[in-house]
């Protein structure tokens, strides 16, 4: 199972870490199915650091009216270029927000704080290209 991210820069494929982060990945997947992330924004870009998306406020503040455990002991809770992580504002508090890294130089002090629960396996140029605003403009499942 994968999912494609399409956005206004291009197509990303994520495949996902199901035996590390099966709550993460479980909660990504149902959301992207009912169409939650369908026109929402990068509200959060930082260069090499992250972009970050989810918000259905589009301030970093909103979520899906729920929230999710962290799942931090699996063998892939490592920030790497490409590796999708939920974001949180504290522990067991992540929902629908998530980040996308752009290397490894800067997200090392993430690993096993932040949920790690896929990777960006084609497309990864597109993350370089991703500005604050851009939109994503649907999120594919495919099982």
């Amino acid at each position: 199972m994968h999912a494609e991210i399409q956005t206004q820069k291009g197509t990303m494929k994520v495949e996902f870490y199901e035996n590390d982060a099966p709550l993460a990945v479980k909660n990504f997947l149902d959301l992207s199915r009912k169409g939650f992330y369908d026109g929402l924004t990068f509200h959060r870009v930082i260069p090499d650091f992250v972009v970050q998306g989810g918000c259905p406020e589009g301030s970093g503040r909103g979520g899906p009216g729920y929230t999710i455990p962290c799942e931090l002991d699996g063998d892939n809770q490592y920030h790497d270029t490409g590796v999708l992580s939920m974001a949180h504002a504290g522990r067991d508090t992540g929902g629908s927000q998530f980040f996308i890294c752009h290397s490894r130089n800067n997200t090392a002090h993430l690993d096993r704080k932040h949920t790690c629960f896929g990777k960006v396996v084609e497309g990864l140029e597109i993350i370089d290209q991703i500005r604050q605003g851009d939109v994503i403009e649907k999120i594919v499942v495919v099982d």
